[in-house]
């Protein structure tokens, strides 16, 4: 089965000729989680190995609408970097052993997969707007830019709704909200700096070039907070 992960890692890296081998990437990407969740009889969002194919996917997929605005429409650069993205992390996920194990009970309830496919539909976004900044900080377009704080907020909102389903099934788990895990420290201080970046840009300070790096150093808050957290710390949370 794991045929599709490389050939998805193929069909995203040359995404960045043809726009349609980035769906095909996608489309391979999905048809192994959809066979993955098949066999568990769940989603299959546990363990280092399927957690990366899910961001993987969901970059691929969050990609998609920004493909069709008129500022990227002409630029392989961007289709290029969300293939690059997409084929690295599925490429990361490829030696990893996948976990078949049954879930234990506090796993079991539609509020945990609601919180962490929220979480990584976050983080594709947040990484989307990595590459948009980037590409602002190369060409000087200030639709880029526009395009970046669009990406910030969409992907804020849907991390903030994981907050909150999160901390709905921590309740029914273990009696509370909040345990003070390093991986809640940290998803609060990803969720306090996009707050504070979408504070800024609506207020209109902070200038473009500084607000570009950040929606780049945003990305690399997000990856620590995914899995720098998940393998430098001990936590009950764990990728």
């Amino acid at each position: 089965m794991k045929w599709l992960l490389i050939t998805s890692i193929g069909l995203y890296l040359f995404g960045s000729f043809r726009r349609p081998f980035l769906a095909g990437g996608l489309l391979a990407g999905l048809s192994y989680l959809a066979v993955r969740g098949v066999e568990l009889g769940r989603l299959p969002l546990v363990g280092p190995h399927d957690t990366l194919v899910f961001l993987a996917v969901s970059i691929g997929l969050m990609a998609l609408p920004f493909l069709f605005s008129p500022a990227l429409e002409n630029s392989g650069t961007f289709s290029w970097g969300a293939g690059f993205m997409a084929a690295f992390f599925t490429l990361l996920a490829l030696p990893l052993p996948s976990f078949s194990m049954p879930l234990p009970p506090i796993l079991r309830t539609l509020w945990f997969e609601l919180h962490v496919a929220l979480a990584f539909f976050a983080y594709a976004l947040f990484g989307i707007g990595a590459i948009l900044g980037g590409m602002f900080l190369a060409k000087g377009e200030r639709m880029l830019l526009d395009l970046l704080y669009r990406a910030a907020l969409v992907g804020y909102t849907f991390f903030s709704a994981s907050m909150v389903s999160g901390g709905i099934w921590g309740y029914y788990a273990w009696g509370t909200y909040w345990l003070w895990t390093p991986k809640e420290l940290w998803t609060s201080i990803l969720w306090l700096f996009y707050s504070f970046w979408l504070h800024v840009r609506l207020r209109g300070g902070g200038g473009d070039k500084v607000l570009a790096w950040c929606g780049i150093a945003g990305f690399a808050v997000a990856l620590f907070t995914y899995l720098g957290v998940s393998i430098l710390m001990k936590s009950s949370h764990s990728f």
